[in-house]
C-alpha cells in the first residue's frame, strides 16, 4: 500500500471500530508507538506490535467511548500522516466522563507504520 492507502485504512478502520483488527494489516512487527507523557510508569515508548495491541486492549478494558471524531488524514510527504482524535468517553474504573483531544503522527516506510507519536494536552 502507498501512504495514502495506509493513512486512509487507519482512518476508515478507526471510525469503522477496526482499530485493533487492522493492526497487523498496516504496522511493521517492530513499530514503535510514542506517548506525550508516561501514565503508565513504564516509559512514553511501547515497542513492537505486541506492545501496541497491549495499549489497545488496555484502553477497551478500562475505556468507553460515547462520542467523538476523526479527522481526515493529513499527508507530509511520502513517509508521515496525521490524524485529529476528539474522544468523548468514560472510565470504566472510576465512572468518571472524560473529553480527549489528539493529534497522532504515523511514519511510514514500505507500506508499513513504523512509528506512532501522540500529541494531547
Amino acid at each position: 500500500m502507498d501512504i495514502k492507502q495506509v493513512a486512509q485504512e487507519l482512518v476508515t478502520g478507526c471510525r469503522e471500530g477496526r482499530a485493533k483488527e487492522n493492526l497487523s494489516k498496516l504496522y511493521a512487527e517492530d513499530a514503535v508507538s510514542v506517548e506525550a507523557v508516561d501514565q503508565s510508569g513504564q516509559g512514553r515508548e511501547t515497542k513492537g506490535l505486541d506492545g501496541i495491541r497491549a495499549k489497545h486492549d488496555w484502553w477497551e478494558a478500562n475505556m468507553e467511548a460515547t462520542g467523538g471524531s476523526i479527522s481526515d488524514p493529513m499527508l507530509h510527504g511520502d513517509d508521515r500522516f496525521a490524524v485529529i482524535f476528539e474522544v468523548q468517553g468514560r472510565d470504566k474504573n472510576t465512572d468518571e466522563n472524560f473529553d480527549m483531544r489528539e493529534v497522532a503522527v504515523y511514519h511510514v516506510d514500505q507500506g508499513r507504520i513504523v512509528r506512532e507519536e501522540f500529541f494531547y494536552g
